[in-house]
């Protein structure tokens, strides 16, 4: 058994949207830069696939929680290789390494059936 349920998940889900979208303040990134954009992607991507998944949070239930899983690894690794992939890697690499490693985590550690059943 996974340790993390789909409900905790969706909270996750919702506040690493957030948390995405505002990274470029909060660390300071070159707003218009491309580390910067991959964050205004990935963040809103997020909570718009959670808002479409088919768990406790979820409000279009179209998802499944599995192709949502795929969906944060898929994230997870372009968010955590994107300095090297778009060339970014010597101005800053840390918040997308770290930021996308707990995505990854996320991802493998939550288990894709609800603890009851989502109607």
């Amino acid at each position: 058994m996974k340790p993390i349920d789909t409900r905790t998940h969706g909270c996750m889900d919702y506040i690493m949207g957030i948390f995405l979208t505002a990274s470029p303040s909060i660390f300071e990134l070159n707003y218009n830069g491309i580390e910067s954009t991959i964050f205004y992607i990935l963040g809103p991507a997020a909570i718009l696939y959670s808002l479409l998944t088919n768990y406790e949070l979820g409000f279009i239930r179209l998802i499944p929680m599995k192709l949502h899983l795929i969906l944060d690894f898929i994230s997870g690794v372009i968010l955590a290789s994107s300095p090297w992939l778009f060339g970014f890697s010597q101005t800053v690499y840390g918040p997308h390494v770290i930021l996308g490693i707990i995505e990854i985590g996320a991802a493998l550690l939550t288990s894709c059936k609800p603890m009851r059943r989502v109607v």
